[in-house]
């Protein structure tokens, strides 16, 4: 071959790869959400051979240090399974939660703990990353709301960087409880009621480092709201979200995520979809939903607007800040992910 055709054919054949790599570099597909916030979906990331792997309703998921992405369902052949950011299978554990519902986990600087409520169990636990029980928390019966045990159906926890931590009984009697890092009931406030210090489905809790001042924010689900409330139960703020049944809120950076099982007043099946709001509470993308709309500085309501999820449950933001989202009642579906664009 002559010098000349040698270096052409070169050029063309690193052109080629320079071409084909950058065609393959991002996801295909439709971009979904708004603003800043837009994303490809990948609806086969955690899919696994339901077999040997299966799940049932899929809840909540979280990312460890190792970069792991932890999810957490309520079946009982595999409570927890284990996949790296590529949807790759690595472990799975767990076989005693039957209501396996929150899944929160604390990290510690040293090691990483979980902290899992079971809403059939009627029981939080903290275990090891590997699954090792460490500490279980019954209904709290000195509480006049938990004389039976069937009072208390937790669905979330939060932790304290000194260990402390809030259940949320957001199935039961509506109570957010305090506990020290061993366990000790501190406080409790909530409960059920019409007034905004009050619940009505408190199905999540997380704890807001963006300020100064830590503060809780917690999910009142049935009123389409999340309430932030100071450490040791004073109502700050409510967060008027029309249009979604938010489930628990996730914090990653400035901005807080949160999966929304349904719109209200909607077909119960398939109305779901993510939002993102911003450090001011302001709604700024919706996946699988409308574009947010403020008229005089009031959010109008939010609805599907893509068929992608059904009932999604749970939103993990990782350290690349994708999101991986989980859904219930949806098919027996594993986690989808989205990559932002």
């Amino acid at each position: 071959m002559k010098r000349r055709d040698f270096v052409k054919n070169s050029v063309l054949s690193t052109a080629g790869l320079l071409i084909s790599r950058d065609l393959y570099a991002k996801p295909k597909g439709p971009v979904y959400g708004h603003n800043e916030m837009t994303y490809h979906l990948n609806t086969t990331w955690g899919s696994l051979n339901p077999e040997k792997t299966p799940v049932n309703n899929c809840h909540e998921m979280i990312q460890d240090k190792k970069g792991r992405i932890l999810l957490l369902t309520n079946e009982t052949r595999n409570n927890i399974i284990i996949y790296n950011k590529s949807g790759k299978l690595i472990d799975t554990w767990g076989k005693e939660f039957p209501g396996a519902h929150g899944l929160t986990i604390h990290h510690t600087g040293k090691e990483d703990f979980l902290f899992i409520t079971d809403t059939n169990r009627h029981q939080v636990f903290k275990t090891t990353i590997d699954g090792k029980i460490l500490l279980t928390i019954d209904p709290p019966s000195d509480i006049a709301a938990y004389k039976k045990k069937e009072a208390f159906v937790p669905t979330e926890t939060a932790v304290l960087e000194n260990g402390e931590f809030y259940i949320a009984d957001g199935y039961g009697a509506q109570h957010i409880l305090h506990y020290d890092a061993e366990g000790h009931l501190l406080n409790s406030f909530g409960g059920r009621g019409t007034g905004d210090e009050f619940f009505d489905n408190a199905h999540g809790i997380c704890v807001d480092y963006r300020n100064p001042a830590p503060t809780l924010l917690i999910t009142d689900r049935t009123r389409n709201a999340f309430k932030r409330f100071s450490l040791d139960g004073k109502l700050l703020e409510v967060i008027h979200l029309p249009g979604a049944c938010v489930c628990r809120p996730v914090i990653k950076g400035d901005y807080l995520y949160a999966a929304v099982l349904r719109s209200p007043n909607l077909d119960t099946k398939g109305s779901g979809f993510v939002t993102i709001l911003n450090k001011e509470n302001k709604v700024v993308s919706n996946l699988g939903g409308s574009a947010p709309v403020y008229e005089h500085n009031q959010l109008v309501p939010m609805f599907q607007t893509d068929k992608i999820f059904i009932h999604p449950h749970d939103v993990c933001i990782d350290d690349e800040g994708s999101i991986y989202v989980a859904q219930w009642a949806s098919g027996k579906v594993y986690p989808y992910k989205f990559t932002k664009v």
